[in-house]
C-alpha cells in the first residue's frame, strides 16, 4: 500500500467512525428515536402495499405456509428483486404475504428511517451536532420511496396508461439496488458532517 493511499483510507475511516456515531445519536435520543420509528414503520407498510404483499382481507385470522418453505424463499417471482411468498397471514382486515421481499423492504425501511432521522436530528439541533442546517439525508430517501415501483413496474406503467418497453422495464429492476446505494451513501455523507459532542 503506497502512502498516497493512507489520507484517503483515514479520510473514509474518519467518515464512517462519524457515521457510525451519529446513526448512534438517532437511536440514542427520544425524539429521533420517534422519528426513526415511525419512518421506518410507515415506508415499511407502504412498501410492501406497493408490491401486492399487503392488503385488504376479508376477515377471519389464518396462517398459510406453502410446502418446503425456506427452498422456496429464494425463488424470484417476476423479476431480480421480486421473490415468491412462502406464508400467507390473514388477520381480520388484513392480509400480509411473507417472502424475502419484506426482508429487503425492512432494511431499505432502515436506512430511510435512519436518513430522516439524522436529518431530523440535524434540523433540531445543528449545533449539538456540529454541522449547519442543510442536510441531504431526507432527499436522499426519495429514490427509495420509488424502489416500491420496482416490483411493480409494469403495474404502474399501466396504471399511467404509458406503453412500456423492455428497456423502461429493465429500468424499474434498477431502482432497488440504487435506492440503497443512494441512501448509504446519503448517510455517509451527513454522518460525516456530524460532530458528536458528549
Amino acid at each position: 500500500m503506497s502512502t498516497s493511499d493512507q489520507p484517503l483510507i483515514g479520510r473514509i475511516g474518519d467518515a464512517l467512525a462519524r457515521t457510525r456515531a451519529a446513526t448512534g445519536l438517532v437511536v440514542r435520543r427520544r425524539d429521533s428515536q420517534l422519528v426513526f420509528a415511525t419512518v421506518t414503520l410507515l415506508y415499511l407498510v407502504l412498501y410492501l402495499w406497493a408490491i401486492g404483499h399487503l392488503a385488504a382481507g376479508l376477515g377471519g385470522f389464518d396462517v398459510l405456509v406453502v410446502s418446503d418453505p425456506l427452498s422456496k424463499l429464494l425463488q424470484p417471482e417476476l423479476g431480480p428483486f421480486s421473490f415468491t411468498p412462502v406464508a400467507r397471514v390473514t388477520a381480520g382486515p388484513v392480509t400480509y404475504l411473507f417472502s424475502l421481499n419484506t426482508i429487503l423492504g425492512l432494511g431499505i425501511a432502515l436506512l430511510v428511517g435512519l436518513n430522516v432521522g439524522l436529518t431530523y436530528l440535524v434540523w433540531r439541533q445543528p449545533s449539538a451536532c456540529g454541522i449547519g442546517r442543510s442536510s441531504t439525508g431526507f432527499l436522499a430517501s426519495i429514490p427509495a420511496l420509488l424502489s416500491g415501483t420496482a416490483c411493480c413496474g409494469p403495474v404502474v406503467l399501466i396504471v399511467l396508461g404509458v406503453q412500456a418497453s423492455g428497456v423502461l422495464l429493465t429500468g424499474f429492476q434498477l431502482l432497488l439496488p440504487l435506492a440503497v446505494a443512494v441512501l448509504l451513501g446519503s448517510l455517509v455523507l451527513v454522518g460525516r458532517q456530524v460532530t458528536v459532542q458528549g
